[in-house]
Formats: structure tokens, C-alpha cells, sequence
């Protein structure tokens, strides 16, 4: 498996990249952001260690223009350890994960691994979370074996959420990312979570679609809103 690093701290690139090497994971090394960003372009990684403060241009904007590119690879960002908006800000703008500096190098290695194996998971045919099955490519759903029929718009949104399982998206992420559509109105993505969880979720004793106030929405195996 090859990782991309991007991260402009000379000492901390080298020691990363010389501890997952001997983890057995292949890596390339970027310390400038735009030039980051071209080896992101330009190979398929099975994951993307992004520093938020990078010259040239910094991670969030990588991200961002990764995700509008429908590059789907698993992105874990790099952020101060007391910089709440900035993970926040990652995980809106598509990140899949954060790790505060400074951090230790096994919990590093094993959100990367955790970020590998999931996106392995959802790139197979089928989505699998608790009893509620996704045919990626037949485009079906079904929950504990019984058929749901979905719009176009319900279907998307759903897979959206499924693929990025445990994460919350904002209704401005759906809106732009999602559905590509700037300019529907902002309670159009709370009309269709309604719609989605009629289907998905009414008479089932465990909820999968939660409401994460202030931020979004997320699919997860918890019963309970947050």
C-alpha cells in the first residue's frame, strides 16, 4: 500500500515516512502543499497524511480541491492540538479523519490502518453497516433483507453517508459535493434526511441516520441522536 505524506517539517516527514516503511507501506513525501497536490493528482494512494500549514498552499485547500475532484482517497490531517475549528473546517471540507500535534507514532499508524481498511471496505460492490445493504453498482438497498425503493436524490445521499460511515457531513458538504447543487435551498437536505429515514429507519429499534446538532448528519451503527 502506498501513502502520500505532505507535511513541510523536514525532521517529522523523515521520521514518519521511516516508520510506516518499516511498517511495510510504500511512501511518498511532499513537503510543499501545491506539490503535494500534483503527486496526489498524478498517482492513486491508498491514503493522504495532510498537514493543515504547508507553504504554498495549505491542506485545507488540498482537500478541498481533492474531493471536488471526486478523489475519494482516505485523508487523515495533521492539526495544532488545540485548534478546534481547524479539524472541524478538515472534516467539513472531506477529510476523514484528524490527529492533533504532537502525536505518537502507533496511534498515527493505527488511524491510517483503520483508514485503509474502511475505504477498502466501501469500494467493494456491496455496503454492509448493521442489517442495512448498499448495491453500489445495482444502485439498490435493502434492510434486513427487505427491498427500500429510493430516489435518485434519497439514493445518493444515502451512499454518501454510508461511504463515509461514523463521519458527519454538513448540509453544505450535500448540497455542494453530494447533489452538486449550490443553489437549492439549505432545508432541502433536512427534507430529504426526513424522507431517507422514513425509509430507513421507521419501525427499527436500532437508528442508523443521526443528527450531529450544529454540524450535519452521519449513518452509524449507535442507536440515538447526538
Amino acid at each position: 500500500m502506498r501513502i502520500l505524506l505532505i507535511e513541510d517539517e523536514a525532521a517529522l516527514s523523515a521520521g514518519v515516512k521511516r516508520g510506516l516503511e518499516e511498517e511495510h507501506f510504500e511512501v511518498d513525501a511532499a513537503l510543499d502543499g501545491r506539490e503535494g497536490l500534483e503527486m496526489a493528482r498524478s498517482r492513486r494512494y491508498s491514503a493522504i497524511i495532510l498537514d493543515v500549514m504547508l507553504p504554498s498552499m495549505d491542506g485545507w485547500t488540498i482537500c478541498q480541491e481533492l474531493r471536488e475532484a471526486r478523489d475519494s482517497t482516505p485523508i487523515l490531517m495533521l492539526t495544532a492540538r488545540d485548534a478546534v475549528d481547524d479539524r472541524v473546517r478538515g472534516l467539513e471540507m472531506g477529510a476523514d479523519d484528524y490527529l492533533p500535534k504532537p502525536f505518537d507514532f502507533t496511534e498515527m499508524l493505527a488511524r491510517v490502518r483503520a483508514l485503509v481498511r474502511r475505504d477498502k471496505v466501501h469500494k467493494e460492490r456491496v455496503i454492509h453497516i448493521a442489517d442495512l445493504s448498499i448495491d453500489t453498482r445495482a444502485r439498490t438497498v435493502s434492510r434486513g433483507g427487505r427491498p427500500i425503493t429510493l430516489t435518485e436524490r434519497e439514493y445518493t445521499l444515502l451512499e454518501a453517508l454510508a461511504a463515509h460511515e461514523g463521519r458527519v457531513l454538513s448540509r453544505e458538504a450535500i448540497q455542494e459535493r453530494v447533489w452538486l447543487d449550490e443553489d437549492s435551498y439549505s432545508n432541502t437536505v433536512d427534507v430529504h434526511i426526513g424522507l431517507l429515514r422514513k425509509k430507513i429507519d421507521q419501525d427499527q429499534t436500532v437508528k442508523l441516520i443521526h443528527t450531529v446538532r450544529g454540524m450535519g448528519y452521519t449513518l452509524r451503527r449507535e442507536s440515538g441522536d447526538a
